[in-house]
């Protein structure tokens, strides 16, 4: 038996997420992730390596963007077979893509304009990457695969979904190929969600697997404590509404925006914090939380007794789910302090921007981080202390107070990945390292190694390897 596996995205960077399995004479695609660093861009623009018309399937791990985002371009170009993905994802899926399509033709339609103003000509990004339209023709091809179930994709291969308790929905997912001689089993864990997490169930474990392509986002560092991230909210909470400024949080509408919530929802209940005015400040994040509020079956033991008992944090007092544009500018007439929860989470696209505008050199208010920024994001700028950032097209001086709360990450760190790892009872013929900036993926290879003794290797973008 002989498979082979190309790394077309997410190969020593945390975007763009894109693996090709080929075996049994069928090629099957494991994610369709845009790109969002900003040297990396660019790459979403390329052709595809392979023809979109030759792959048969495509299997997503999950609805963030950098893992399904450029789903509407593979199936303009040529791409017609089944989507497989959880029903969560399915419906998350939606919302995202929609989103993604009008805030790419915003952008380039924004980008046009400021172009023609400063007289000069732009690059490709003044078109969109692709339409609203690309993503109705997309969502037809969509298969929901509950977990547990194995879906056939053709002679001798199939694929099962298993939670990976990282958001709504998510999955790893097993491959299993067999021949007349042999079988073969390749996991991909998608992105790994943390135990004991908020909402969500714990991620599944595996006994076995021959393969394993396994994410390292936080592959060389640890996360705080629950009860440290309850404290450090509490802080900034309390602090900032004090000084009389507004809280700015770049979130991801799909699970952080949700467990922001979750732990002011807490905070509240145990007086830790007075009651605060919350705004969610993203339809997608407004269309999200309906989601979770249709998929209670996959909610966590703590997350049901909360709903039961009438406390969901998507009840929070004081929460306004912002809709239009008109409400979304009215926020800046309020009075006193606000917590303003907008996407895009790594500050790439989306409202957060205007609000980042209003706020940022305001040394009253708190821009507070609660997920990963990657490399190149104005997110990562801001975060890595810089004095002035460019913003919609202008320079800003950042006065606020910059905070990031580590502990909200919904990826496991070094030693929850570890520990998912050595759950295998048998030596996998070799590990992947992916989905993590080079120097994470270097070290938590290497950990592995010297750990388990296991063959480990950290693909670059576009390697081919045999799997034999």
């Amino acid at each position: 038996m002989q498979m082979k596996l190309k790394f077309m995205g997410a190969a020593q960077n945390v975007t763009g997420s894109r693996y090709l399995l080929e075996a049994n004479g069928l090629r099957i695609l494991v994610d369709c992730g845009l790109y969002q660093e900003r040297e990396l861009r660019a790459r979403n623009w390329d052709p595809f390596s392979v023809p979109p018309r030759t792959i048969d399937a495509l299997l997503l791990t999950h609805a963030h963007v950098d893992h399904c985002g450029l789903l509407p371009k593979l199936v303009r170009e040529g791409f017609g077979g089944r989507v497989y993905c959880t029903p969560a994802t399915t419906d998350i899926a939606e919302i995202m893509l929609y989103d993604s399509a009008k805030l790419q033709e915003e952008d380039a339609a924004y980008k046009k304009k400021r172009h023609q103003r400063e007289g000069r000509a732009g690059p490709h990004p003044e078109v969109p990457l692709y339409t609203t339209d690309d993503v109705a023709a997309s969502l037809p091809l969509f298969s929901p695969i509950p977990y547990g179930e194995a879906v056939v994709l053709g002679q001798g291969i199939e694929a099962m979904f298993h939670d990976a308790g990282h958001v709504l929905g998510s999955s790893m997912i097993t491959v299993t190929v067999a021949d007349s001689r042999e079988r073969r089993t390749v996991l991909f864990s998608g992105d790994v969600g943390r135990r004991n997490a908020p909402i969500l169930r714990d991620p599944t474990t595996f006994s076995s697997a021959d393969y394993v392509v396994v994410e390292a986002t936080y592959g060389d560092r640890l996360h705080e404590q629950p009860s440290v991230v309850s404290d450090h909210l509490a802080e900034v909470v309390n602090s900032t509404m004090e000084k009389g400024g507004n809280i700015i949080v770049p979130s991801f509408a799909l699970e952080r925006a949700q467990e922001v919530l979750y732990h002011l929802n807490n905070l509240l209940i145990h007086g830790r914090i007075p009651r605060v005015l919350v705004f969610v400040d993203s339809p997608m994040a407004t269309r999200v939380t309906e989601v979770f509020e249709r998929h209670p079956d996959l909610y966590d033991q703590e997350m049901s007794r909360l709903v039961r008992a009438h406390q969901s944090p998507f009840d929070l007092p004081g929460l306004k789910m912002i809709h239009s544009i008109d409400e979304s500018k009215a926020i800046n007439r309020v009075k006193g302090t606000a917590m303003i929860i907008a996407g895009s989470g790594m500050c790439t696209g989306g409202r957060i921007k205007h609000h980042l505008v209003a706020n940022i050199s305001r040394p009253q208010s708190t821009i507070m981080f609660v997920g990963y920024q990657a490399e190149g994001t104005l997110g990562r700028y801001i975060v890595g202390g810089a004095s002035e950032v460019r913003i919609l097209g202008q320079q800003y001086p950042v006065r606020a107070r910059v905070v990031q709360i580590q502990g909200f990450s919904a990826h496991a760190d070094r030693d929850g990945l570890l520990e998912w790892l050595l759950a295998l009872e048998s030596p996998p013929r070799r590990v992947f390292v992916s989905h993590g900036e080079p120097d994470s993926c270097r070290s938590f290879a290497d950990l592995l190694g010297r750990r388990t003794g296991w063959e480990t290797a950290v693909p670059a973008y576009q390697d081919e390897v045999i799997l034999d």
